[in-house]
């Protein structure tokens, strides 16, 4: 196998490792970005709520980072990370290809994947009349009928967000708990439609969603459907170095646990995005990619540094010290 090394590994290529691997590759670091070139949000139409890029296409914002990260000597690889071993200052990550990278720190971007509900005629929609974040889709679905679909404690969160981009909300609760008895007077106050009922087959008209067929018999004529995915940290590769996703506390799957500064448990290793943040739009990606890529550059500096002072200490010029 082909092995080559650099300071730093990234693996995967959107807004948070692109953003990680720019502030590396601007320190002087080698960097080398491992991309599988699969995004989360590449069945969007446009990426929102980040300043200076509103409604840019996903793959356009990928590639202007590229070509940004490469503009100081970053290294992009189309590949698939398999595997990771080792330990801080010399793990030994494998690809899908059989080429290989020994890499002193890494930092893991590689995004979640989301798992939708088994519902017929659900998937085929996901990014386009399927939604699931109203600050990132809810003006483009204003005022049009949508329904919630429940799939958790977390879905009438969804209900009570959702009620502000249109009047038109139905609540169906299919795999959610109960609604309280609070939650039903709020969304009788609110002029929300709840349906106590199980979704059978989701109903297109060939461009689109037609409705819902119910499994009370109910026919419910909607246009856009909001959906809270479970989302599950790509991250499996972590393993054999002591590292796996963790429940998150909001129940909406499973996520790498890191600290402020993105640091896992394991030495050498951060994690920055989805991957470690679920509910993180491109704009938070972005700044936590950044933030770990100065962190994981000071390490290196203290890391050099104390190399430095031991080297000196015990040279010739630093005898009798």
């Amino acid at each position: 196998m082909e092995t080559e090394k650099t300071d730093v590994v990234v693996i995967g290529g959107g807004a948070a490792g692109l953003s990680g691997a720019l502030m590396l590759a601007r320190a002087r670091r080698s960097v080398v970005v491992i991309d599988a070139g699969e995004p989360r949000n590449a069945p969007a139409a446009g990426i929102h709520g980040l300043l200076g890029h509103e409604g840019l296409a996903p793959r356009e914002l990928v590639a202007r980072g590229r070509a940004e990260v490469a503009t100081y000597g970053g290294r992009i690889v189309d590949d698939t990370v398999t595997g990771v071993r080792g330990e801080s200052g010399r793990f030994e990550v494998t690809l899908a290809s059989g080429r290989g990278w020994q890499a002193r720190q890494l930092l893991v971007a590689g995004g979640v994947r989301d798992r939708l509900p088994e519902i017929p005629g659900l998937a085929q929609h996901w990014g386009g009349a399927v939604v699931h974040c109203p600050y990132c889709h809810g003006w483009e679905v204003r005022d049009r009928p949508i329904a919630v679909v429940g799939t958790g404690p977390m879905s009438f969160h969804g209900v009570q967000l959702f009620r502000q981009w249109t009047d038109d909300l139905h609540f169906v609760r299919h795999d959610a708990p109960e609604p309280a008895p609070e939650q039903r007077r709020l969304m009788d106050a609110r002029g929300i439609v709840y349906h106590d009922a199980r979704i059978e087959e989701v109903l297109s008209d060939g461009a689109g969603i037609a409705g819902l067929r119910l499994d009370d018999g109910t026919v419910l004529e909607r246009e856009i459907l909001a959906v809270g995915t479970l989302m599950e940290a790509r991250a499996d590769y972590l393993a054999d170095v002591g590292l796996e996703p963790v429940p998150h506390v909001s129940g909406m799957g499973v996520h790498l646990a890191v600290d402020p500064q993105g640091r896992t448990s394991v030495p050498g290793v951060w994690a920055a995005g989805n991957v470690a943040d679920l509910s993180a739009q491109v704009g938070a990606a972005a700044a936590a990619g950044a933030l770990a890529g100065a962190m994981i550059n000071m390490d290196l500096v203290v890391e050099e540094g104390a190399a430095a002072v031991a080297a000196y200490e015990t040279g010739p010029r630093g005898e009798g010290r």
